[in-house]
């Protein structure tokens, strides 16, 4: 459609300055595709892409749980997909708002945000009856639909709820995204037209691309033939869909924002601005630093009955506001859904310094909650009480000391006293909505005693295990009173709360094995913050040979404890050496014992030259620090805890397109391929060195594991993470 590939007013571009977006989307139709998804998601896997799968909620099938799970921990999305899918879902306002009703209640059963219309059947002002961020019901253009008239741009765009106060129209801020196709669909192409090739996908991705739009695709399983099977009358090759994706991946890997629906609609909320009553008469005002974004619509029927949605104003940030500069205390609303809801989060470490729960605290605030945080004092420069990006942060001035197990209970105790008296006074003050607990100690959660009696919902982050953390600290046996103690302690906390997150799959078949039922349990993996980490894919490094004089840097970043091996990447570093004459390894972390001991040591081998200690860093320099290096490592000994945690330092280096060698263990196997990563044997400081030449003399080979360890990386980006934990939250606030 001409005039389709004109780029809204004020239009900012993709993240990471990426020329377009990709965006893949599948809806089931019948049963035939249920049995169908497993497959087709296995083929988007094998070449690196993820989409989402809308599924109808009372078809002629039922959706089994298990499958949206498998689809869900594998980076996947799910969506609802009408309601019945019979054509009638728009017959009248209260026929709609019935069926919204429902509609609502899969959206919440199944965790999902997005929504597509049976038929492509749209009335976008009825849909904001539907608790969603995006809907996917409309196309560029597309005669050959029921209701043909398209919305005639490639580009999402912002949907507002209208509203009027004294016959002036207003903007309200809660609206969703509307994400119209932009390929042909599948069903048109190959089974309506005859198409035999996939050419016209291809042209058409190619002159998206050129204009920097949006490309949508929607696919039905239903209509796929995979495995060279003979085709039904009503079937296509899925080799078909395949080469679409090999084409985009061949040729467009590093232009091409691959993106989930959810993560997109994301991206243009967190963009907009969009304008409150009490703003309407300045809203245009220079103040601002806004630019005001216009959506014209085209009129469409519905049922014969002839519809106009109003004229759209979206406002995104002004493209001369910094990218990397953190949002404002009083940035403005987002999707909001928490509005009015006060939250505390409990934390027995430094903030913001903790990542988990920076972003954790921050995307509740950024969705409207007042949250109350309290936290350690890190030392006398920090300021007791600060408000961090819309966070209210109350330092304890208490001391954070690894020492003995006495040391510990001491600190845990004075710790959870504290929380516990704050909480209980606030809480008569002003009720508390939600509680939000991270682990250590898992026995913290119960300071949330007076604000759950009072009707507060409690949530306990376990971000490691008490009873394998304090083996592998205090070298303990598994049935030493202490283990047997904390694993109580761990069930008892976990019975207390109202829901409980962690890290990995393993972390939650370990709390679930011994504490409840996993359905208690999500799983929130640790991903970097994009916008702190920010999206680098891999690129190719020139070969390096034994005479070159430029410094291979290796970065060790993280906790400066025993278990997580800074002595083994020094031991592996010596060894290197003899190979790599200019390796040199960099630490970052804050100072303890555990590092003065090892750098005696590198003194005494005389390797002060080729060991830096950069001192502690906040999320900011770690990504200074890694851009600066060529190499990751995650050394760790071998104990009970290192044996299954899956460290977020790998996800860091990924994101930024660095290689990671990681041990091979089932936490981070759980993720990870056999070729994803760099493995070398856990505790083995001779195959570490192994491996730090090999990724020295083997550039090539190095840069496709990188790439393909950013495949599992991009399926687990805290957009989609982030967007599971307040999805645990909407469903019990």
């Amino acid at each position: 459609m001409p005039g389709s590939e004109r780029a809204p007013e004020g239009w900012g571009g993709w993240p990471e300055a990426k020329k377009f977006a990709l965006v893949l989307t599948h809806d089931v139709e019948g049963n035939t595709g249920l049995q169908k998804c497993q497959e087709l998601a296995r083929l988007e896997r094998e070449l690196g892409f993820r989409s989402s799968f809308n599924f109808i909620p009372e078809g002629d099938y039922r959706v089994r749980a298990k499958l949206r799970e498998d689809l869900a921990r594998d980076g996947f999305e799910v969506g609802v997909h009408d309601l019945r899918h019979d054509g009638r879902l728009y017959q009248s306002r209260r026929h709609f708002s019935r069926r919204a009703q429902r509609i609502n209640e899969y959206l919440q059963k199944w965790n999902a945000s997005g929504f597509r219309s049976g038929f492509m059947l749209h009335n976008l002002d009825w849909l904001h009856e539907l608790r969603i961020k995006y809907d996917m019901s409309t196309f560029d253009t597309d005669p050959f639909e029921p209701q043909p008239d398209g919305r005639h741009t490639i580009f999402p765009f912002i949907v507002p709820r209208s509203e009027s106060l004294n016959g002036q129209a207003l903007t309200s801020d809660r609206g969703y995204v509307e994400l119209p196709y932009t390929l042909p669909q599948d069903s048109t192409l190959f089974l309506l037209l005859r198409e035999s090739t996939p050419d016209v996908w291809l042209r058409k991705l190619d002159w998206i691309a050129e204009n920097g739009g949006m490309v949508l695709l929607n696919t039905h399983p239903d209509y796929m033939s995979f495995g060279g099977r003979r085709l039904k009358s009503m079937e296509y090759p899925s080799e078909y869909y395949k080469q679409l994706l090999d084409y985009a991946r061949s040729n467009y890997s590093a232009e091409c924002w691959h993106a989930l629906p959810g993560e997109l609609a994301t991206f243009m909320l967190d963009q907009s601005n969009p304008r409150s009553q009490n703003q309407v008469q300045n809203a245009l005002s220079a103040q601002d630093n806004f630019q005001a974004v216009n959506f014209h619509s085209r009129a469409f029927a519905v049922n014969g009955e002839a519809l106009t949605q109003s004229e759209t104003n979206v406002r995104l940030p002004s493209p001369s506001r910094s990218e990397d500069s953190n949002p404002e205390p009083c940035a403005p609303d987002r999707t909001r859904r928490f509005r009015g809801k006060r939250g505390a989060v409990l934390l027995f470490s430094h903030y913001p310094a903790d990542p988990r729960p920076r972003r954790a605290a921050e995307a509740l605030a950024g969705e409207g909650a007042t949250i109350d945080l309290i936290c350690l004092q890190e030392n006398r420069d920090q300021p007791r009480r600060e408000n961090i990006n819309g966070v209210n942060v109350l330092r304890v001035p208490l001391k954070r000391r690894r020492r003995g197990k006495i040391s510990y209970a001491w600190q845990y105790s004075a710790f959870i006293l504290t929380s516990f008296a704050y909480l209980a006074i606030r809480s008569f003050k002003r009720r508390y909505d939600f509680v939000h607990v991270h682990n250590m100690p898992d026995i913290l959660v119960f300071s949330a005693l007076v604000p759950k009696i009072l009707g507060a919902k409690v949530f306990l982050d376990l971000h490691d295990p008490m009873p394998e953390l304090m083996q592998a600290i205090f070298k303990l046996p598994t049935q030493s009173t202490s283990v047997r103690v904390l694993t109580a302690l761990e069930k008892r906390s976990i019975c207390f709360a109202d829901c409980v997150f962690t890290v990995s799959t393993t972390f939650k078949e370990i709390f679930s094995a011994r504490s409840c039922p996993p359905e208690k349990i999500r799983v929130v993996v640790n991903s970097p913050d994009e916008r702190i980490f920010r999206f680098r894919p891999a690129v190719p490094r020139l070969p390096n040979n034994a005479a070159s004089s430029k410094p291979y840097v290796i970065l060790y970043h993280g906790s400066l404890v025993r278990r997580n091996g800074l002595d083994l990447a020094v031991d592996a570093l010596e060894i290197a050496r003899k190979s790599i004459p200019t390796a040199k390894l960099r630490v970052a972390g804050t100072s303890t014992s555990f590092l003065e001991e090892v750098m005696q040591s590198v003194r005494e081998r005389e390797l002060e030259e080729s060991v830096e200690y950069l001192g502690p860093r906040n999320l900011e320099g770690i990504v200074e620090a890694i851009n600066a290096c060529d190499l990751g490592v995650v050394p760790n000994h071998r104990n009970s805890f290192t044996a299954l945690n899956t460290p977020t330092r790998i996800f860091e280096c990924l994101a930024l397109g660095k290689p990671v060698i990681v041990p091979r263990t089932r936490g981070i196997q759980d993720y990870f391929g056999r070729e994803d990563l760099i493995y070398f044997e856990l505790g083995d400081a001779a195959d570490l060195a192994e491996k730090i030449k090999y990724t020295y003399f083997h550039p090539s080979e190095v840069e496709q594991t990188v790439k393909r360890g950013q495949q599992t990386y991009l399926r687990h980006t805290w957009t989609s993470e982030r967007s599971n934990l307040l999805n645990a939250f909407a469903e019990l606030l």
